[in-house]
Parts: structure tokens; sequence; C-alpha cells
């Protein structure tokens, strides 16, 4: 029997979409005003997914206080009232799409969940702009 259990978080960055290799022009014909030289904000709200057999112990598949502060850890400590493109190490070569936003929280999660759950993290940009991402 697998179960998933959720917790969601969320926090507020700053971030512009640009390619450093491309000019003005180009950043703003393919990103439009994400690519504005002076960043733009949101309000992220994150839901991580971990799915696997409960302890027959404790009846947890995952202790959530322990993902509660997983998430604290790698998450929110690291981006919350950041601006992405600059003080985040991540995103010093890397676009900050909610795509590749998705993929590096996954990959900061996997590393602190235990190989037996599977992980999925569903990262909301906007209410209606949302992504998720399940390491495949």
């Amino acid at each position: 029997m697998k179960i998933t259990v959720h917790r969601k978080a969320h926090f507020n960055a700053a971030h512009r979409l640009f390619r450093k290799d491309w000019d003005d022009k180009r950043n703003l014909e393919i990103f439009g005003k994400c690519s504005n030289p002076n960043y733009h904000g949101h309000n992220y709200e994150l839901t991580v997914s971990v799915t696997g057999e409960p302890d027959p112990e404790t009846g947890f598949v995952m202790d959530l206080k322990i993902l509660k502060e997983l998430i604290y850890e790698e998450v929110e400590e690291a981006f919350d009232h950041k601006n992405l493109n600059i003080e985040v190490p991540e995103f010093k070569d890397l676009n900050p799409t909610a795509e590749n936003i998705a993929v590096v929280i996954w990959n900061k999660l996997r590393q602190r969940i235990q190989k037996k759950h599977d992980l999925e993290v569903t990262l909301y940009e906007t209410p209606r702009n949302f992504v998720s991402y399940k390491g495949e």
C-alpha cells in the first residue's frame, strides 16, 4: 500500500527571465515583461509530495514535521525574499523559470529524503500557472 503525503509552503522572490547571450530585444520577444532588467516578483506556492509505504511502527510515510523542516532549510531560507538571479547560486547560469526552480527544489530535497520514497514538487508561480516535477 502506497500513500502520498503533502506539505505546502510559500516564498516570495524576484527574478528576471533572460538569456545573457541574447540582446534585450530578443529577450523581450521571448520572455515579454518577465525579462524586465529591473526584475519582478512572485508569491510562489509550493507543494511537496512524498509517496511511500507507511512505516508499520509509526503509521507515517514520512513525519510531516521533518518534511516541514527540510522545506524550510532547503527552500524557504534559500529563496524567500531573494533575487533568484543574483542571490541564489543555483541560478547564476540557469534561467529561473518556474520549470527550473521546480527542478532545483526537487534536487535539493531529493538529497535529504529517503530514496525509497517517490518525490514530487509542484510550484505555483501564479494561481493559474504552475509546474510539477517528479525527477523524470
